[in-house]
């Protein structure tokens, strides 16, 4: 049998009851706060650039900063997962996200803007990968891809949450809406003292450091509580996704491949959409955000009905059907007008890029990899997530330079997105598996 600290940890987390409601909570607040800071930057940039006297091309280079930072940041995140804790990572990840989104009211020029949002956003967005890896090792395994598409529903509640308090708020200038930022990140920092470490990564700390004894009685009774594929347990966790041909190497990147175009797409579909209306399609700001207000408030049970699928019928599932439809509706977004067309065209798109295809997908990368290399890989995907995001702000910010607002939009958000049509070589994983059925 494992040793008694393990046996205690694993009954405790495995039990329905208080701890997974808490948890469920602190990481929904968690996310939350992320897409508030991510969210905020996108609909204050056209105050930013009047304000700051910013060109076209420099509000594209502040999204490729920022991306780059995001993807750095995350990489070495995922990295520190596996050696350090989920919950070490999550804390300060948080804190330091805290610090600079604070820091944001004090910028006097690009310079300074571009250096505190890409650390403010890095640290923010690095919570995704923490998160998907450290809740989704604690939930039960019949409840887990619906409580975590609770957790990934943050992100439209964080929409939301920043559409209302850039129109509460902008009126006092674009510094103080992300100064108000700070507060609830405090509180969640506050809450996390609570949450514990996963067991899983506790069990695999003492695998390895039985492995580095030689202490083979004690790998055998660690194993009899969770598998593990001992082969490459104490390699480095990098050299494990991607030196031996398997499961692991070819899961990791097929998910890449779709996520690398999901990402790049989404840039004109969610990020710069607010600055595309007001530029090209003659709304007002106020007109934009209240439209990312309502599409963000009522997306949240998008998130859940994509969770809520994905038990039903497989997230593979899920995510084809939404991947599928993403290309056709970008298209046709281009051929109409009207406002009222145009929100409800919206609507159905910010549903299908982010309700349903985030409510399935990241609980499916959760249980895509064994505990050995989880965080290594879920922190590489959410680095490919923001490296999919910088291209595809090079890519804008080249091609709005160079060619029309059309071939822009047609290339990013129509052709770019074909690739997510990827996700039907994915393997198809059962709602229900504990994680060590699907991969050790």
């Amino acid at each position: 049998m494992a040793t008694p600290e393990l046996q205690v940890e694993y009954q405790r987390q495995v039990r329905p009851g208080w701890y997974t409601v808490y948890l469920v909570i602190v990481a929904l607040a968690g996310w939350a706060l992320a897409s508030y800071d991510f969210n905020l930057l996108t609909l204050t940039m056209p105050n930013i650039a009047s304000d700051l006297h910013l060109s076209s091309t420099l509000v594209g280079l502040l999204g490729f900063f920022v991306y780059a930072a995001e993807f750095i940041i995350t990489l070495f995140v995922g990295y520190g997962m596996d050696r350090l804790g989920r919950r070490w990572m999550w804390q300060f990840s948080l804190v330091f996200a805290a610090i600079f989104t604070g820091l944001t009211y004090f910028v006097g020029n690009y310079t300074e803007l571009a250096v505190v949002r890409a650390l403010a956003s890095g640290f923010a967005m690095s919570e995704l990968a923490i998160s998907v890896t450290l809740v989704n090792e604690q939930l039960e395994a019949r409840r887990r891809g619906l409580l975590y598409s609770i957790v990934q529903g943050g992100w439209p509640l964080g929409v939301f949450l920043a559409s209302g308090v850039y129109l509460a708020f902008i009126g006092h200038g674009w510094r103080t809406v992300f100064l108000l930022g700070v507060i609830p990140i405090i509180f969640v920092i506050i809450a996390r003292i609570w949450v514990r470490e996963s067991d899983r990564f506790l069990h695999m700390k003492k695998v390895k450091q039985a492995l580095k004894e030689g202490n083979q009685d004690e790998v055998e009774r660690l194993l009899k509580l969770y598998p593990v594929d001992t082969t490459h347990a104490d390699e480095v966790t990098w050299r494990q996704l991607f030196s031996v041909k398997g499961y692991v190497r070819r899961q990791v990147s097929l998910l890449t491949v779709v996520w690398l175009c999901y990402a790049t797409s989404y840039v004109a579909t969610n990020v710069y959409i607010t600055y595309w209306l007001t530029k090209y399609d003659g709304w007002t700001a106020t007109q934009a955000a209240n439209m990312l207000l309502i599409a963000g408030g009522i997306g949240y049970f998008f998130y859940v009905l994509g969770g809520v699928l994905g038990e039903r019928f497989g997230r593979k599932s899920v995510l084809v059907i939404s991947g599928m439809l993403t290309a056709p509706l970008n298209l046709v977004f281009m051929f109409i007008h009207g406002h009222t067309v145009v929100f409800i065209l919206y609507f159905v798109i910010y549903q299908v890029t982010n309700g349903t295809w985030s409510g399935a997908g990241y609980a499916y990368w959760g249980e895509s990899f064994p505990t050995r290399v989880r965080g290594t890989a879920i922190g590489f995907l959410g680095s490919i997530f923001t490296g999919g995001l910088l291209l595809g702000s090079l890519i804008w910010t080249l091609l709005i330079s160079v060619t029309s607002a059309t071939v822009t939009w047609i290339i990013i958000a129509v052709v770019i997105s074909l690739g997510q049509w990827i996700a039907l070589a994915l393997p198809n994983i059962k709602p229900g598996t504990e994680l060590e059925e699907i991969a050790v």
